[in-house]
């Protein structure tokens, strides 16, 4: 009898944020009570969520029992970790380090939509449809909000920044479209890749696919100083970190309101 955890499909990121002083595991923010909470192990376990699949190209085939997109594990893998020890040597070759590029915006596109995905589906599970019919009409939602942007993206330069001074957060929604969650607008996307790595893409200008990846020795996010303030402002599920510190700055946001205990001295 096998035993297998179920995958989340931002898994490959979470692993660079995984602390390993003494005790290994994630040390993490539990949105849904405001509790700091700390995950054992390397396999990120708190990321439990259930994923809404849906391919943005309107040609893909459909399966709905996918979990998230085909990426090629190994070389995302080993492009992750050149990311956040600062060695752009141990990222693998011009055509591996483009396709890994393409999966992480592909899991960023991907975690972005799910709570539009989830909202769809819980509003026409009211309506007299099969689920077939329910399935259809959520992807046809989800497409016509990020099928543009997944084109657009097509056409991005993007650029990794590493070996940043201050350790960067990720939540269960890393990807920032800076275009339209940024005033005045950014022109930028950007994902993290660790604690002190980013992936930031731009407009090219080019009208032909992939580009080669830049990779920058960052002292400073620039533009995209607020990058922890935008991941914090859009957690709901977890908000994973490198330090307490980093949580507790945030934690009062998420802290749920408890009802006062009776007074018992008015027994």
């Amino acid at each position: 009898m096998t035993d297998r955890d179920p995958l989340h499909p931002l898994r490959p990121l979470l692993k660079n944020w995984v602390w390993e002083h003494g005790r290994i595991g994630t040390r993490y923010l539990d949105c849904t009570d405001g509790e700091i909470k700390f995950d054992e192990g390397k396999k990120s376990r708190f990321a439990a969520e259930k994923y809404v699949y849906v391919p943005l190209d309107k040609d893909a085939d459909e399966d709905a029992s996918a979990a998230g997109p085909v990426i090629q594990e190994a070389g995302l893998a080993r492009f992750l970790r050149a990311a956040q020890s600062g060695k752009p040597e141990d990222a693998g070759s011009v055509a591996e380090v483009q396709r890994a590029v393409q999966d992480c915006v592909e899991l960023g596109l991907c975690s972005a939509y799910q709570l539009d995905a989830r909202k769809a589906l819980a509003r026409y599970a009211q309506e007299p449809m099969f689920e077939d019919e329910i399935r259809a009409a959520v992807v046809a939602d989800v497409r016509r909000i990020y099928a543009a942007t997944r084109g657009q993206l097509a056409l991005y330069d993007f650029s990794v920044l590493y070996g940043l001074p201050t350790p960067l957060l990720i939540s269960e929604t890393p990807f920032i479209d800076w275009r339209v969650r940024a005033s005045p607008a950014l022109p930028f996307v950007s994902l993290p890749l660790g604690p002190y790595c980013l992936l930031v893409g731009a407009a090219s200008g080019r009208s032909s696919r992939i580009g080669p990846v830049v990779w920058k020795a960052a002292a400073a996010l620039g533009p995209l100083k607020d990058h922890n303030r935008k991941i914090a402002e859009n957690a709901h599920l977890w908000l994973v970190a490198t330090t307490d510190d980093q949580l507790v700055a945030v934690q009062s946001r998420f802290v749920v309101a408890k009802s006062p205990k009776p007074d018992d001295t008015t027994r």
